[in-house]
C-alpha cells in the first residue's frame, strides 16, 4: 500500500509540478512540502500545522483530502509504541453481571440520543426547508464595456443607435444561457459570441463568460459585453465603471487584438514586463480565486516583472512606453505594444473561446486616457 509520502510525491511528479511553483502557488514552505512527502513531521510546529499543510497540499493536488489527512492519522497511530507490560497483561476478569449491566446502559444511551437527535432536527427543520428568494436585478450597460456577475433571470439593457435591446441571463447550467432578441444562446466558460442585436446582419455585441460554475446557479456568471466598432451606442459620453482605478483619464471605444490566434485549448501564460523608465504598475489576477486581489508597485528603469496566469491578467499602467510588454506561451514569445508615450492603459489579456470551439488569447483595451 503506498505510504502517504508517496502518495504526495507521486501525484506531484504525475502532474510534472515542482516544489518551487508548488510553494509559489499554495504559500507552502518548499521545506515544508519536502518534510511532508518524506514523512518528517518533527519539522513541524505542531499537529495543527502538520493538518493544515495536507489539507491545502492534497486539495491543490486533487487528492481526497480526507484520505490524506485519514493516512496520516494511520500512520501516526503505527508510530505510538505499545508499552510491553501491556502486551504481557492479562486481562482483568470481571464480574458476571457486569457485561449484562454494561449491554443496558450502551442501549439506554443509544435510545437517549437518538430522541435528542429527532428533537434537534424537528426545531431545525423548519429553518432548512425555508427557501431563500433573490430578486432579479436589471443593469443598464453604460459605455462600450460592462463586467458583471449575473445570476438567473437578472437582465442587462444595450442602448444602441437610439433603440435599447434587453438580453436575460435565462439559466445556470451545464452552460450559461442567455435570452437575446434573435432568440436563446448558449456559453460555456472563457467562451465568446457575437450578438446581431437589431437583426441587420452585423453582430453588435460580443459576450463572454469570464467565471462560472456548472450546476452552481448560486454563484452565477461574471459576463463580460463589450459593444463592436459596428455599434452605435445611445449615451456614448457617460463614463464606464469596467474597471475601478484612481486615475482623471476618459474613456474610448473599447478593442480588442488577438496575441496568440487559434488554439484547440487555454493554456497558461507569462505577461513579461520589462521598465524603461519610471512607473506606476498595477496588475490581477482574473478568475483564479487563490490569487485574487489587486497589485501594485512603483517600477524604475532595468526593472522586469514577470506574471503567471492560467485564465487572464488585468493590468493598469501610467505610462504605456515606459515599458515593453510580451507574451510567453507553448514556448513562443509575442510582443505587445500596448499604447503611445505617457497614455494611461487599462487593458485585460485573457482566453475567450470562440464559435468554433477554439481559444484565442485577446488584448481588450479597456480605458485609456492621457
Amino acid at each position: 500500500m503506498e505510504s502517504l509520502g508517496e502518495k504526495l510525491k507521486s501525484t506531484r511528479l504525475e502532474k510534472g509540478l515542482s516544489h518551487d511553483q508548488i510553494s509559489r502557488e499554495t504559500n507552502i514552505s518548499i521545506r515544508y512540502l519536502e518534510a511532508l512527502e518524506t514523512e518528517n513531521f518533527s519539522v513541524f510546529p505542531g499537529e495543527p500545522y502538520v493538518i493544515g499543510f495536507l489539507r491545502n497540499y492534497g486539495s491543490y493536488l486533487d487528492l481526497d483530502v480526507q484520505k490524506v489527512i485519514s493516512l496520516y492519522r494511520a500512520l501516526r497511530i503505527q508510530e505510538q509504541p505499545v508499552p510491553v507490560e501491556q502486551l504481557l497483561r492479562s486481562p482483568p476478569k470481571l464480574p458476571g453481571f457486569v457485561i449484562p449491566m454494561l449491554v443496558i446502559l450502551i442501549l439506554l444511551g443509544a435510545g437517549g440520543y437518538g430522541v435528542y437527535t429527532l428533537i434537534i432536527n424537528n426545531q431545525n427543520r423548519p429553518a432548512a426547508d425555508t427557501p431563500v428568494t433573490r430578486t432579479s436585478a436589471e443593469y443598464i450597460m453604460e459605455g462600450n464595456s460592462m463586467e458583471r456577475r449575473m445570476y438567473k433571470n437578472d437582465s442587462v439593457l444595450i442602448p444602441v443607435e437610439n433603440e435599447t435591446y434587453k438580453l436575460e441571463l435565462y439559466n445556470l447550467g451545464e452552460t450559461v444561457t442567455i435570452r437575446t432578441p434573435g432568440g436563446s444562446r448558449s456559453l460555456d466558460l472563457g467562451q465568446e459570441i457575437t450578438i446581431d442585436l437589431n437583426n441587420d446582419g452585423i453582430p453588435e455585441l460580443r459576450i463572454t463568460v469570464a467565471d462560472f460554475a456548472k450546476n452552481n446557479a448560486e454563484m452565477g456568471a461574471l459576463l463580460h459585453f463589450i459593444l463592436t466598432d459596428a455599434a452605435v451606442f445611445t449615451g456614448a459620453d457617460i463614463e464606464q465603471n469596467t474597471v475601478a482605478v484612481t486615475t482623471s483619464t476618459t474613456v474610448s471605444a473599447a478593442s480588442s487584438t488577438t496575441i496568440i490566434p487559434a488554439s484547440p485549448s487555454a493554456y497558461p501564460f507569462t505577461l513579461q514586463v520589462v521598465f524603461q523608465g519610471y512607473c506606476m504598475f498595477r496588475w490581477e489576477i482574473l478568475n483564479e480565486r487563490d490569487r485574487r486581489g489587486t497589485n501594485q508597485r512603483y517600477f524604475q528603469r532595468a526593472d522586469q516583472l514577470d506574471i503567471q496566469a492560467q485564465n487572464g491578467i488585468r493590468i493598469w499602467v501610467s505610462n504605456a512606453q515606459a515599458a515593453r510588454f510580451q507574451i510567453i506561451g507553448a514556448g513562443r514569445t509575442f510582443p505587445v505594444d500596448l499604447g503611445s508615450p505617457g497614455e494611461v492603459v487599462v487593458a485585460d489579456f485573457r482566453w475567450v473561446r470562440d464559435d468554433e470551439n477554439r481559444y484565442r488569447l485577446i488584448l481588450i483595451r479597456l480605458e485609456t486616457g492621457s
